[in-house]
């Protein structure tokens, strides 16, 4: 992950563009074509590979510019979103050819309840990787907020006032990863490594073997059942709430474009005057008010405060915001792509339950996915038909030579 330079100050003015805009905003939008001026949309090796495009000494030649520019072509085209809506249609069909109840009132219920907290923890942790930063201790938040719920229940404590407290404690959660990440100059990776491990063992300390399942039946409805006039669970009217929020912060404020900017360039953010250290603290502190809410409802599907709750969940969510075109080195991604992979995530996972598909090996999904997102997202599959291409036209270039000769 980015790191900003530890000898420059977050004080630095801004020298962007007019209005105090950032200069480097403009690049931020991770948008096809969107780069910082002097660069190629490929990033630091676009210098490089325009060069072997047209001919450099030391270029792979025409064959290779022909396919590169074949390939660059395809991917200006062809938008991430857009696979992601033919996948969706994809594994709609899939569940409907598996079973004839997927698309059921009962089974679309069954599917928000199973998958709510998981595409909401999704939607803070959009925003850290687009940052070019990562929070692994979103499920550990999850966990200790559900623990100190059950610990604060027991002692009778008024519910609302449990449910801000709970808050509370994620926000400072957060704080604790941003401080460790943007004070301390420590990677993201292993500071989140860690406080998941942390959160985890303060919520066996909190709560113990002690499970709590006496929580009010006025609390325990909206984790089970439908939102009023709808077939919607109350986790996916919360989901898609906040989807709209996080989707307009990101792609409409001054502070998205931030965001992006910082993902491409932390040190060129820095310098055009973006507050980059208080920048990522705060997405750290939204995400762990958000795991923490997560908790919450999670605690009250269940009707039950443990504190292994929601243990496991975070490579799904890592799997989902990767397949929904966010890059995992930052600067690029959308909402709309995450909320996309949402539905593929949660359709292949229910319309294998849906058959005898061993319930225990459901793992696959979210390896297969998550393997899928980089091997695609990272170009590797494109770049090995781009070889590929190049050895044929290679070929057929030398068979030419030698039917002259």
């Amino acid at each position: 992950m980015r790191r900003e330079l530890s000898s420059v100050g977050d004080s630095v003015p801004p020298t962007g563009g007019p209005n105090g805009a950032p200069a480097i905003a403009a690049v931020g939008e991770g948008r096809p074509g969107a780069h910082a001026p002097g660069e190629s949309e490929d990033g630091p090796q676009g210098a490089g590979r325009a060069a072997r495009a047209v001919g450099a000494p030391g270029g792979a030649g025409p064959a290779a510019h022909g396919g590169r520019h074949g390939v660059e072509r395809l991917r200006a085209l062809v938008r991430w979103e857009s696979g992601l809506v033919l996948l969706v249609a994809g594994v709609a069909l899939l569940g409907i050819n598996l079973s004839s109840s997927f698309l059921g009132t009962y089974n679309l219920l069954s599917l928000g309840l199973s998958n709510g907290e998981i595409a909401i923890m999704c939607l803070p942790l959009t925003l850290i990787i687009i940052t070019g930063e990562i929070d692994l201790s979103i499920t550990s938040t999850l966990a200790l907020s559900s623990s100190v719920l059950g610990y604060l229940w027991e002692r009778h404590w008024p519910m609302p006032g449990i449910i801000v407290t709970v808050l509370v404690l994620g926000a400072l959660l957060g704080l604790i990863n941003g401080l460790l990440v943007t004070r301390f100059g420590l990677p993201s990776l292993a500071v989140t490594i860690g406080t998941l491990t942390l959160y985890a063992g303060v919520a066996e300390i909190v709560l113990g073997s002690t499970i709590v399942a006496d929580f009010p039946s006025s609390y325990t409805t909206i984790g089970v059942n439908a939102f009023p006039h709808t077939d919607l669970s109350y986790s996916v009217v919360f989901f898609a709430v906040l989807a709209v929020v996080f989707g307009v912060v990101l792609h409409a404020t001054p502070l998205g474009r931030s965001i992006f900017a910082i993902g491409l360039s932390s040190e060129a953010a820095l310098f055009a005057g973006i507050r980059v250290k208080r920048v990522k603290t705060l997405l750290f502190v939204v995400s762990g008010v958000v795991s923490s809410f997560a908790g919450v409802i999670y605690t009250f599907r269940l009707n039950t405060a443990e504190f292994d709750n929601g243990s496991g969940l975070v490579l799904s969510c890592v799997a989902i915001v990767l397949l929904g075109g966010v890059s995992i080195f930052g600067g690029k991604g959308s909402l709309l792509g995450v909320v996309l992979a949402v539905l593929v995530f949660a359709g292949l996972q229910n319309a294998l339950l849906l058959t005898s598909f061993p319930q225990d090996a459901s793992g696959i999904v979210t390896g297969g996915l998550l393997l899928a997102a980089i091997l695609l997202q990272g170009g590797a599959l494109v770049d090995w038909f781009a070889r590929l291409r190049q050895r044929q036209q290679s070929g057929r270039m030398r068979r030419g030579g030698d039917l002259v000769h």
